[in-house]
């Protein structure tokens, strides 16, 4: 399974319900990554979306309290049990939690893989993700040169969960 995300400069994700900021090459780099994989959020992002559908050309997931939960165009499952289940014979490299905060802290642990694109600039979030840089469990490289779309500068991420005996033993003992 993998996450992705924007984070700003203190790991911030989100303001008010809604993205940080609107950067056209993040959106582009978000939709040539994900296309024809399936997409696993909560229901407010699902919300936040355009239309409050999910995004085309993708298996959307939504993991939500409400068993009676429907969109068209949608699967929505309501405890981590049944999403497993609906993710049976689907490649783990296929899946992308997409958030939100709640989502991204339940799944991360399964998560092998998360790219983050990093925006250089502290946008005062409410929401945030944990500081992969700081983590004993994930090692990270850039991947792109650092690019600026209307005053911000960002840079895309990939981290990798450590191997096992590579990882701190203070969350084991």
């Amino acid at each position: 399974m993998r996450a992705i995300l924007a984070v700003d400069e203190k790991w911030g994700i989100g303001k008010n319900g809604d993205l940080l900021c609107h950067l056209p090459g993040d959106l582009k780099y978000f939709k040539e990554t994900t296309m024809g994989k399936t997409l696993v959020m909560g229901r407010v992002t699902l919300e936040s979306l355009p239309g409050g559908k999910g995004l085309p050309g993708r298996r959307n997931i939504v993991l939500t309290r409400d068993p009676d939960y429907l969109v068209d165009g949608v699967e929505a499952v309501s405890s981590e049990e049944e999403l497993w289940s609906t993710l049976t014979g689907v490649k783990p490299e296929d899946v992308f939690v997409a958030g939100g905060a709640q989502i991204y802290e339940m799944l991360l642990p399964y998560c092998d893989v998360v790219l983050v694109t990093k925006i250089y600039k502290d946008f005062e979030a409410d929401c945030f993700f944990t500081n992969l840089d700081e983590s004993p469990d994930f090692q990270g490289a850039a991947i792109s040169e650092i690019m600026e779309e209307k005053g911000i500068k960002y840079q895309f991420f990939k981290y990798e969960r450590k191997p096992w005996e590579a990882q701190s033993t203070e969350e084991i003992l």
